[in-house]
């Protein structure tokens, strides 16, 4: 196996505690978002033997094994991270394979750069996502009931607000939504940059519920992803507990530390609670506007003591050990290949011990053993 050096994204959200209180390192002063483990070109895990995605570029059969590269190509299919969130980040959706392919093909025709500020397809294929906490994790995830909207956004008491309440009550559930947030993000700048300041301050006064929407409108002053934030459910994670997050559905991480994975792609769709560019009609054409339960995810047991988030993608598969003290050695060879994160304790992979945030690649096939005492993140695929 090979033992990772990982790249840490310095992104403006980031906390600037977490990640290094993770590593057992002192902190810059400078946010540190994601630290990324994979093969993803932006910015893949290094080894000894040379990056992750040069070694799987040499000779797949070996890295990958036969099974994932017959069902997923010569590519790592997933991207694993420890994200950290400081501030919210974007409100953002995902596309469904189809729409990634048919807008990657799009923007390559017309020759937008692949870096350009208004592209939106960096790669053919979708982000489905899952997201386990490590601390306490806020955040947004999918539509809430119409009805359930009208009333916190009623409850502002803000003129302006009114004819969104009316919207929300005046067609059909997914209409509604669809409705409200078309006329969020294509409202006057002036006049929405009003109605978030007045919104913010009533949200303020009120407190409780109403509060996180004050503490959004103080990182994004005039943001109309403020008021559409309103639409979505709000979550709060244990730690272990977790988030799906398929095709289309609308979210955004507000705090708190994770372990993320990912199919290893890079398309975004901003809704807002962003500087960045919103392309509203593709925006619109990619979320669905389906009111839902979030679906707080627990892991399931198995009898070998692996505790598995079950997902409907293939992917990736993410699990975790919680080792005690004695605790017998857990046979971990796959016929797929594996990333293995350490969060708490010093477990050791093979003969290679781990701390808090260090990782190793498992190449399909290598004999791995699992043992002492920690918590270590399992990422494989299901092949």
């Amino acid at each position: 196996m090979d033992r990772l050096v990982n790249t840490v994204r310095p992104y403006a959200w980031g906390s600037t505690t977490a990640i290094p209180e993770l590593l057992g390192i002192d902190p810059t002063g400078e946010p540190q978002a994601e630290l990324w483990m994979g093969a993803h070109p932006g910015a893949p895990s290094r080894t000894e033997r040379g990056s992750l995605n040069e070694l799987i570029d040499a000779d797949p059969v070996r890295e990958l094994g036969q099974r994932s590269l017959d069902k997923f190509g010569p590519r790592l299919p997933f991207l694993l991270k420890v994200l950290a969130a400081g501030a919210p980040l974007s409100l953002q959706a995902h596309p469904d394979l189809e729409q990634a392919r048919a807008g990657y093909a799009r923007e390559e025709a017309a020759g937008i750069p692949v870096d350009a500020p208004h592209r939106m397809y960096k790669d053919a294929n979708h982000k489905p996502e899952l997201i386990c906490a490590l601390t306490p994790f806020e955040g947004l995830c999918g539509f809430r009931a119409p009805a359930e909207a009208a009333d916190v956004l009623a409850a502002l008491g803000v003129d302006s607000l009114k004819p969104y309440v009316d919207l929300l009550h005046a067609h059909p559930e997914e209409a509604a939504l669809r409705e409200v947030l078309t006329a969020l993000l294509t409202a006057d700048a002036e006049e929405m940059a009003h109605t978030v300041a007045e919104a913010a301050a009533a949200a303020d006064r009120l407190g409780g519920a109403h509060a996180p929407y004050a503490a959004l409108a103080h990182h994004y002053p005039s943001d109309p992803g403020v008021i559409a934030a309103v639409l979505l459910n709000p979550v709060r994670l244990q730690p272990g507990e977790a988030l799906y997050l398929g095709a289309g559905v609308p979210h955004a991480y507000l705090s708190g530390l994770g372990v993320e994975i990912m199919a290893n792609s890079d398309n975004v769709l901003r809704c807002g609670l962003t500087p960045k560019h919103v392309d509203v009609p593709e925006l619109l054409r990619v979320v669905r506007f389906e009111p839902a339960d979030p679906g707080i995810l627990r892991p399931e047991a198995s009898p070998a003591g692996e505790e598995v988030y079950d997902t409907p993608i293939d992917e990736f598969r993410l699990s975790r050990f919680v080792r005690a003290e004695g605790a017998a050695p857990t046979e971990l060879t796959a016929a797929t290949p594996q990333i293995l994160l350490a969060v708490a304790g010093r477990p050791k992979a093979g003969e290679v011990t781990l701390a808090p945030g260090d990782s190793v690649f498992v190449p399909a096939g290598e004999r791995t053993e699992l043992t002492g005492t920690g918590t270590v993140f399992r990422a494989t695929v299901v092949a």
